[in-house]
């Protein structure tokens, strides 16, 4: 789109200037810092899969709440006790019109330490504001996020606009854990389809200029974790040339597996990361043993950047080749690796066509807001867009919050979050159609 068909365009409606009046700062601030502590820290969900779940239910009961009160039909669907999904609807007036699912999830990750949260006076769920950022666990990932969704569809409500497809606010568990009791559940068990989704995640950037924006991820790379061991002879603290240190072993294998390439055929759009090991969790020796060099070491390690084609057979046959030939080269090299137990792999999912919707529609919509095309890419990260995607759904992803937000004194820049509101209701005006005269050629 060039820049004077942009301006062009820029000239809002009656029923989208009235959207628009609706969308404020303040109205998203409020939002945002209502949702961010609900529930919370209850619906922290570690990837572990040791580790005990989350429970969704304080947030999903705020959330529901408020759909019904902007007039949506909502049911809650639940897979396991205390992790409800929450589906909220609006038909549409036009039999055949399209239909669009806005979805985001309602787990976070852990905060961690509390006391490492200085943005946020050492409470990572109390919402802060400092300059143009919100800091708080949740803001990017996701609730400042969600806030947008909630607040478009508001929007749209409140200024009486009558669509003519059917509207779905999806808000899912257990996406941290990759979503066997969210997306992968009410996809595979309840039936859950539109013709759009969009998830609302981070896919914002800011340039070192200062120049910032949001891309629209329209494919995603996968992931999964792998477990691996090494195995020594356990010998005294003061001799340890009669054994064989496991950790050691562990140490050089390590080396070996950062640095391997993994077989697999270029993406047609990359991501931000190739296909590469990282280290998460390492163990050896025991308590009470420090008398003796350890025999047995474990490591966890995350394999990224997965792009379509690969699958886990062919991550764990690379590792293994990796694993063969150290131990050519080191006789006394003893490791085995396997897929890590209770955890899922996600594959690479493949490009949606950029010309097509929802891609075109946001597109649009983002440059009427912003006034330049939005960048589009491959997000490194998981989200549900992936669940859609795989079912051979038409899915994309686009919201404020950073694509690669700290740990630690999470936030989100709130001149993006009133800006990625006005896209999305503009989107869903655009994908949905209404009966004023305005919109579109939908």
């Amino acid at each position: 789109m060039s820049i004077q068909e942009v301006r062009s365009e820029n000239e809002l409606s009656a029923v989208e200037r009235a959207v628009m009046d609706l969308i404020t700062e303040k109205a998203w601030l409020d939002l945002a810092c209502e949702l961010i502590p609900a529930g919370q820290p209850e619906a922290e969900n570690p990837l572990d899969p040791e580790d005990t779940a989350a429970r969704e239910e304080g947030i999903a009961l705020v959330i529901a709440e408020k759909l019904r009160a902007m007039g949506f039909a909502v049911e809650l669907h639940t897979r396991r006790e205390g992790r409800p999904n929450v589906v909220g609807v609006v038909a549409g007036e036009e039999q055949g019109a399209p239909s669009l699912i806005l979805n985001d999830h309602l787990d976070t990750y852990p905060a961690g330490p509390w006391n490492a949260w200085t943005m946020t006076g050492g409470h990572p769920f109390r919402p802060t504001r400092v300059g143009n950022r919100l800091y708080a666990r949740g803001t990017s990932d996701t609730r400042g996020n969600l806030a947008c969704t909630l607040l478009a569809a508001r929007a749209i409500r409140d200024a009486g606009v009558r669509m003519r497809g059917t509207l779905k606010c999806v808000y899912t568990a257990d996406e941290e854990k990759h979503g066997p009791d969210g997306a992968i559940y009410l996809l595979d068990e309840r039936g859950l389809t539109a013709d759009y989704t969009i998830v609302c995640e981070p896919t914002g950037w800011t340039a070192p200029d200062g120049k910032w924006g949001m891309g629209v991820a329209i494919a995603n790379s996968g992931n999964c974790l792998v477990e691996l061991e090494t195995f020594g002879t356990k010998t005294h603290l003061w001799r340890p040339d009669t054994g064989v240190n496991a950790i050691t072993k562990m140490a050089h294998l390590l080396c070996a597996l950062e640095t391997m390439t993994f077989r697999h055929a270029p993406a047609k759009l990359a991501g931000g990361t190739e296909p590469m090991v990282t280290v998460n969790r390492i163990s050896g020796g025991l308590a009470r043993e420090m008398q003796f060099t350890p025999d047995h070491c474990r490591a966890i390690l995350g394999v990224v950047g997965l792009v379509p084609g690969m699958t886990q057979d062919s991550v764990m046959a690379d590792i293994s080749a990796v694993i063969e030939a150290q131990t050519r080269a080191d006789k006394d090299l003893k490791a085995a690796a396997r897929p890590y137990p209770g955890t899922l792999f996600v594959d690479g999912t493949l490009e949606q066509d950029e010309s097509a919707d929802p891609t075109h529609t946001i597109s649009r919509a983002y440059a009427r807001v912003l006034g330049e095309e939005p960048k589009l890419y491959r997000k490194n990260a998981y989200n549900d867009t992936i669940r859609f995607a795989e079912r051979g759904q038409a899915a994309i992803t686009f919201g404020p919050g950073e694509d690669g937000w700290p740990p630690i004194n999470e936030y989100i820049h709130i001149d993006k979050a009133v800006a990625a509101t006005k896209v999305l209701a503009l989107t869903v005006l655009g994908l949905l159609g209404t009966h004023d005269a305005m919109q579109s050629d939908k």
